[in-house]
């Protein structure tokens, strides 16, 4: 609850007409008018309850001791939140506030809810004469400002109980403070230790941060919300190619692809069950007295859509698939860097509806095959960039040992394990890939898990061999993680790389620009033109760096941008059917026909999508970013 605590000569206010449908009946119209009189401008949120309403009241109190006040005019004013009650529960404390407020005080007055009212009023000229309160309830400590409306299952996941084990292909469960990593396992030891201390805080900027402001990728956008990204036209082809070839994979493994809203009326019974069970912070806004909320996941959307259909047995496991253009989560600021973590991202969302736990256990082995897949196509090896983690409840692991070993030895590494006493969440078993950046910071990729609840929530029914109706058990995998956080991913391993010795790049199917060439003067511009068609032809993404520059600084340009294969085209290569090429990679130069060429870097991009070029293919045209 928001109040605006007013010490006043006077108020005079006329109800108008009415503002909303649920707006009070009966009320005069007429003028009304007090004097020497403290008004209370109060707008009641959507978390606010009776405990709200007590410490509202007590606040008031306060207050009027203070100013020596001893009139009250609790005025209903929504303009001082964008987190507004329903109007209904609005009225209903609106109206126990000044139930609470009169037992103090012997003249108590309500301006009437819903209304449009004209009102004047004059503030007494003293330092105390404007007070300010913000009251939002906290259940385990009193009344006080609770910390972004955190979920249930936020709360809870600051509380549980876990126990942390590695699984390495033995038949038993190593508790963490026995286990010897070793060399091998310095990854996996700095995952663990970032997991179990659960601080999620970043104190300096991580290599990438640099990478994409230096190669026009991304950068922060000042004029909106912390963690929205701004993506050059250079970061917008590279989430695209990424974006087509997960969504390629998942159509192949059966997903099939829908669209849902982005925003959800949080009071709707499933939804608020819902996002009280899934641990993440949520944007909240208010339309057409409806408070909605932007989505986290597809989830929402999907399990709506699933509800409405007739499903048999035999459609099951069903695959629903959506990439989210967004999903919104407010995380905390310090967690807040670049692309690691952000507020607004895209996810690639596949769920699985299946008729019970054996068919979403064998489901859910598939789907991890299915991210190994992804994960190393995009250019992040399951072998050397990435550790795997485990979480289930202990009683999970008792019933289904077997299946966890064998869940385990698909990744064929050691795993950290998290086992829970009790379920807090709507899932009894989730895995996720995790890559260790510069700053031996963790940040997931790949994730799925075997939510129990959400099939009966949603009211998500399938007809089985008998006639009888069931609620499925539902899979939710990400075979890639965020878009944003794979482009993370390549730039943090460019710049390990770098550090290394090794030249940094990116996957070439992701590199914006292939091949640069570059004409020593303007006569060889249109010889460059040819050649550039005979890359298109090939699905080759080609640019020409025409110029006013010397060679020597096209060609160093050329290096900044991380371009795999530079042609410099002279009077020689008019005279000859080969090109000298600059292998960036190779660290090399050698000459090749362009059909040699061609050849080499189409064997390169084999089963990868392409997209053209998405800025003019001469330099001279392109704006300077």
């Amino acid at each position: 609850m928001r109040l605006l605590l007013l010490h006043s000569d006077f108020v005079e206010y006329e109800p108008i007409s009415k503002e909303i449908s649920l707006a009070e009946e009966g009320i005069s119209i007429e003028k009304k008018r007090m004097e020497d009189v403290i008004v209370v401008l109060a707008a009641v949120e959507s978390d606010d309850d009776e405990s709200t309403v007590s410490a509202a009241a007590e606040d008031i109190k306060k207050y009027a001791n203070l100013v020596k006040g001893v009139r009250i005019l609790i005025y209903p004013y929504a303009h001082l939140s964008p987190n507004l009650a329903l109007p209904q529960r609005a009225l209903e404390l609106l109206l126990a506030l000044e139930m609470s407020v009169s037992k103090e005080f012997s003249t108590v007055a309500r301006a009437p809810f819903g209304w449009t009212k004209s009102f004047s009023i004059r503030v007494k000229g003293h330092p105390l004469a404007e007070n300010s309160k913000i009251i939002s309830r906290e259940k385990e400590s009193g009344v006080q400002k609770s910390e972004n409306s955190l979920s249930n299952a936020l709360k809870a996941e600051k509380r549980q109980e876990s126990s942390w084990y590695i699984l390495d292909g033995s038949r038993d469960l190593i508790p963490l403070e026995e286990y010897d990593f070793g060399k091998r396992s310095n990854n996996l030891k700095i995952l663990a230790d970032y997991e179990v201390s659960k601080s999620r805080i970043v104190d300096e900027t991580p290599p990438h941060v640099r990478l994409m402001k230096k190669l026009g990728i991304a950068d922060y956008e000042p004029a909106s919300d912390s963690g929205n990204m701004r993506f050059y036209p250079k970061g917008r082809l590279m989430k695209s190619l990424i974006e087509a070839h997960v969504s390629s994979r998942i159509s192949e493994y059966g997903g099939i692809e829908v669209e849902t809203p982005i925003m959800y009326d949080s009071q709707h019974p499933a939804l608020r069950s819902y996002f009280n069970r899934f641990p993440a912070r949520q944007y909240n806004l208010v339309s057409d007295n409806k408070q909605l909320f932007l989505r986290f996941a597809a989830c929402f959307g999907q399990f709506l859509m699933a509800k409405d259909f007739q499903i048999s047995y035999k459609n099951l496991p069903l695959r629903l698939y959506e990439l989210t253009k967004y999903s919104f989560r407010r995380e905390k600021t310090g967690e807040l860097v670049g692309l690691r973590r952000l507020r607004a991202f895209s996810m690639p969302d596949c769920h699985a509806f299946c008729k019970d736990l054996e068919q979403a256990k064998q489901e859910l082995l598939k789907r991890l095959e299915l991210s190994l897949q992804v994960i190393n196509e995009l250019g992040i090896s399951s072998d050397k960039d990435i550790e795997m983690a485990v979480r289930f409840t202990r009683q999970f692991y008792e019933e289904n040992r077997n299946f966890i070993h064998l869940l385990v030895s698909k990744f064929k590494k050691p795993v950290l394990i998290e086992m829970w006493e009790e379920r807090f969440f709507y899932f009894i078993l989730k895995w996720e890939f995790n890559f260790i950046d510069s700053l031996r910071k963790a940040a997931a990729l790949s994730t799925d898990q075997i939510d129990v609840e959400n099939g009966q929530r949603y009211n998500i029914q399938y007809v089985d061999e008998n006639n009888a109706r069931k609620f499925p058990i539902v899979l939710h995998n990400s075979p890639s993680g965020a878009v944003e956080r794979v482009i993370y991913v390549l730039l943090e391993k460019a710049a390990i790389n770098s550090r290394s010795g090794v030249v940094p790049s990116l996957p070439l199917w992701l590199t914006h620009t292939q091949v640069r060439m570059i004409p020593v003067s303007n006569k060889h511009v249109e010889f460059c033109e040819k050649m550039l068609n005979k890359f298109n032809s090939c699905r080759i993404r080609a640019d020409i760096d025409d110029r006013e520059e010397s060679v020597g600084k096209k060609i160093r340009d050329s290096e900044t941008e991380w371009i795999y294969y530079t042609l410099v085209i002279g009077d020689n290569e008019l005279d000859s059917d080969q090109v000298v090429v600059r292998d960036r990679e190779a660290k090399n130069q050698y000459n090749l026909s362009i059909e040699e060429l061609i050849k080499r870097i189409t064997s390169l991009l084999t089963e990868r999508p392409y997209l053209p070029l998405n800025l003019p293919v001469r330099l001279s045209e392109r704006p300077k970013i």
